[in-house]
């Protein structure tokens, strides 16, 4: 993994990456919606420098929106090795995230300079040497829906920002037809309606089902097991089916941090998760639950 001092720049990798594949793996959606993504992402990659934009209206821009926890944020990283192995002709590819709240100013027109740099120049500098797959995380902080913005904001600033990405993801999509961007929202009715109208694909990440949340459960246990093996035994003890009947409706952050805190539940099971008994594992499924609804 390589880094970068560029302003709004989060971080920079060769693709593939095994650490990316393995949130890739990591995240449980349908099959069939991961197989969606990749299929856009890869024609995106294999039509766009072969057709006319105007009359083939790919921009190469995927966004993927959901709650906060539903792991957008990980299948758009692990997406971007998916991409490059699935299409290792295209040539040396690379991975860029960028850190969105580095761009957002408090000078007026502070926060548009930002965002022109990084998308005319440094990720341009970026998608000039070869395929990129860019992550633009909570897309919302840059490009704002234009007529829901406040008059007592500093609206004008907000404006500007949000024109200089439509511009920005416009000039890239024409100039580098190599170039892949991901985006990632919590809140799409607070995007712009254009910044909507750019996407090949919008796909919504939704909390698991039930036998998404028995699969993260027991992939959070199998990785404490590769240390403390008694705990990969939780799956099949007497009372685990009403752990993940407690766990429905969680997100997979929330499901993940809960496993942890049945680790956390005493002193005796933080030395040593193994002891962590199917009890405990509910008490905490429980309590995340609790913690997930509204204060009164």
């Amino acid at each position: 993994m390589s880094s970068t001092d560029a302003e709004g720049v989060l971080e920079v990798r060769a693709l593939p990456d095994t650490g990316l594949r393995s949130e890739w793996d990591s995240i449980r959606v349908p099959e069939q919606q991961k197989n969606r993504l990749l299929s856009m992402a890869v024609l995106a990659t294999t039509v766009r420098p072969r057709v006319q934009r105007s009359r083939v209206p790919l921009h190469g821009f995927i966004l993927l929106v959901g709650a906060p926890g539903t792991g957008k944020t990980t299948l758009g990283r692990g997406l971007a090795t998916r991409v490059a192995e699935s299409v290792p002709s295209a040539g040396n590819w690379r991975f860029l995230q960028v850190e969105p709240h580095a761009l957002v100013s408090a000078g007026l027109g502070g926060s548009q300079k930002k965002v022109r740099r990084l998308l005319g120049e440094t990720v341009a500098e970026y998608a000039a040497a070869g395929p990129l797959v860019v992550l633009l995380d909570e897309v919302e902080t840059l490009a704002a829906d234009r007529y829901q913005i406040s008059l007592e904001a500093n609206p004008l600033d907000v404006l500007r920002a949000t024109d200089a990405v439509l511009a920005g993801l416009d000039e890239l999509a024409e100039r580098f037809p190599g170039l892949l961007v991901v985006a990632t929202s919590n809140f799409v009715g607070s995007v712009d309606a254009a910044l909507l109208s750019r996407a090949d694909l919008v796909e919504t990440i939704a909390v698991p089902d039930r036998d998404g949340v028995k699969w993260i459960v027991c992939d959070t246990l199998a990785e404490l097991s590769r240390t403390w093996s008694a705990i990969g035994k939780l799956p099949s003890a007497p009372g685990f089916a009403k752990v993940v009947d407690t766990a429905v409706g969680l997100d997979g952050r929330q499901l993940r941090k809960a496993v942890v805190a049945a680790c956390a539940g005493d002193p005796q099971s933080a030395l040593d998760p193994g002891k962590v008994s199917v009890e405990a594992l509910e008490h905490a499924m429980r309590q995340a639950r609790a913690d997930t609804e509204p204060r009164k």
